[in-house]
């Protein structure tokens, strides 16, 4: 964690007259409220798992013209040294959020002004048509201004880089070491307008095209699927639509109380499709028009929820981890059909369900399991050229279909979702009756996360006091299981605790602990990269017999998870 600030010296700094007279007013005003000013001021915006995100406001520590012109000098002097001679360009996307568009116009203007130029998308557009364009127009970064799912004060700045992927090492360390090596007064703000070109139509298409190319397998009857979709008043609504009327989708519902841009997500708490209230109306609608299926994305389309009638009839959101598996059962036999080969995997994170692993084994296929963040399952693909990604994902409703984009791609994992459907109703089956099967067949497996939100400065040692908690006297038992390994990814220890025997973990180093039972129940715990978050990510399982069973086993595993979450006191 870096060293406070002087603040009191970097208030006189923000009053200077380098900063813009709006600025210099809302820092006198923010000066009333110590405790806000203290947070804004103590240090600055970090990067994470997913590049920086923070509240909008004045000061370091949050998002605004100078940080974010700052994160833009910083990648420009660091690309004029990596390509040192070659013509540079970067593309830039943003989102529905407050200031997106104008927080896009400087960053732009930073670049040109670099003499770098920039492929700007002319409106709003999806996190995944971002990190597609970045490889289609041959640039060597791109940046999206995003904050996903946080709340309408928040935005962000993502970072990609020459293969589609987010900056993973050695490029994020010197890309930050080459930000925090510069002051406010280096960034150069006066663009070169001749060297910002609008991104065509063209590109949207080409990603369009790609996306129905990946996740099309001729579903029978697909003017039969009712499909209720709503993008939370987010980019989704620039490509999926799209999308699935070109793959032959002709009933989909748009909510249309939530079908228009806007940065303030008014019918909604959180825009974040994790949560079943976020799709209220949507699930709504689809009771109406008894839809087989309903989709909602995250505003930046990266994310997705999908809900789908369950044993008793009614619309049931599945989390990521049972989307993950369905989609990769899926691809895996679809795969198969052509033909699977010793080159072929599949990928996952280390806080995502096991039985990603378990399918894995079962097909003769490799599961490639990485730190949190797509950007690893990214760096996978790219570390791997010969081999031949079938598809990935994460708990935390995030998946990629194919390697045409290099992040989550809600676009693409929505066609997939449609055809799933409509092949489980061209067999008089639901989706969910497709997940029973999985879990007769593998085991049936629950999964919980349990994020607390802990803000500002004592937050976050709150945060630090917990996790060194967990290191220095690590539960004996979870919910009466022995645990038997505990895996602490900043040591790049595995111990086992019968024995005292350790390995080496072959990962980059993260703060990220993990403690897994004799029976294979495991408990994760690690802050959030773009959140003033501890997650703690939970599986547990039991063998299916049938899926009439399935109501009581889960209960049975839901009660295993409260007596975990009792466990680790929280």
């Amino acid at each position: 964690m870096q060293a406070n600030k002087d603040i009191q010296e970097e208030l006189r700094l923000w009053q200077s007259d380098f900063f813009d007279p709006s600025t210099i007013e809302q820092v006198k005003a923010l000066s009333k409220d110590p405790k806000s000013l203290e947070d804004a001021f103590y240090k600055d915006l970090e990067f994470g798992t997913g590049g920086m995100r923070g509240l909008m406001g004045v000061g370091p520590n949050r998002i605004n013209t100078y940080t974010l012109g700052r994160n833009s000098q910083g990648i420009a002097n660091y690309l004029k040294k990596k390509y040192p001679g070659q013509d540079l360009s970067v593309a830039i996307a943003y989102d529905c959020r407050h200031q997106s568009d104008s927080l896009a116009q400087t960053v732009a203007h930073v670049f040109s002004a670099n003499d770098i130029q920039v492929h700007l998308f002319p409106s709003l557009r999806s996190t995944p048509a971002l990190s597609f364009s970045v490889k289609y127009l041959g640039c060597q970064a791109g940046i999206v201004l995003t904050a996903s799912h946080n709340p309408p004060e928040y935005n962000g700045y993502k970072v990609y880089w020459t293969d589609g992927g987010q900056i993973v090492p050695p490029e994020d360390k010197e890309i930050i070491h080459e930000i925090n090596s510069i002051g406010f007064k280096d960034i150069l703000f006066k663009a070169r307008p001749e060297l910002i070109i609008e991104v065509p139509e063209s590109v949207d298409q080409a990603f369009i095209d790609q996306s129905c190319a990946q996740a099309n397998f001729n579903a029978p009857n697909k003017e039969s699927l009712k499909v209720v979709f709503t993008p939370l008043h987010g980019t989704s609504i620039t490509a999926i639509p799209a999308v699935l009327e070109k793959a032959g989708y002709t009933q989909v519902h748009i909510v249309q109380e939530q079908a228009t841009p806007d940065g303030d997500f008014p019918t909604v708490a959180s825009p974040n499709p994790e949560e079943p209230e976020a799709l209220a109306m949507a699930l709504e609608q689809g009771e109406v028009i008894g839809a087989d299926i309903v989709i909602g994305t995250d505003p930046d389309s990266d994310r997705l929820g999908v809900a789908v009638r369950n044993l008793h009839g009614d619309l049931e959101l599945l989390n990521g981890n049972q989307c993950m598996v369905l989609m990769t059962a899926f691809l895996l036999e679809k795969r198969k059909q052509e033909g699977l080969n010793e080159t072929d995997f599949i990928a996952s994170t280390i806080v995502s369900t096991p039985l990603m692993q378990v399918m894995a084994e079962d097909y003769g296929v490799e599961c490639k399991t990485t730190l949190t963040g797509f950007k690893w399952i990214a760096d996978a693909i790219k570390k791997h050229p010969n081999q031949h990604f079938i598809g990935g994902g994460e708990e935390s409703f995030g998946y990629m279909v194919g390697d045409f984009v290099r992040d989550k791609d809600a676009v693409t994992a929505s066609l997939l979702a449609c055809e799933m459907a409509a092949y489980a109703k061209e067999k008089g089956k639901r989706l969910f009756d497709t997940l029973l099967d999985l879990y007769q067949t593998y085991g049936c497996y629950q999964e919980h996360l349990v994020a607390v939100t802990k803000k500002g400065k004592q937050g976050g040692l709150q945060i630090q006091n917990k996790m060194k908690s967990l290191r220095e006297k690590p539960l004996d038992t979870l919910a009466g299981e022995e645990v038997i390994w505990v895996f602490d990814y900043q040591s790049s220890l595995a111990t086992h605790r019968p024995s005292g025997h350790t390995k080496t973990i072959d990962l980059p180093k993260s703060n990220v602990l993990l403690y897994k039972t004799a029976q294979g129940s495991v408990m994760a715990a690690r802050p959030s990269g773009t959140e003033p978050k501890i997650k703690f990510y939970i599986s547990v399982n039991s063998p299916l017999e049938k899926a009439a069973s399935y109501p009581e086993v889960k209960t049975q595993l839901d009660q295993k998870i409260q007596a975990i979450i009792q466990d680790i006191n929280i």
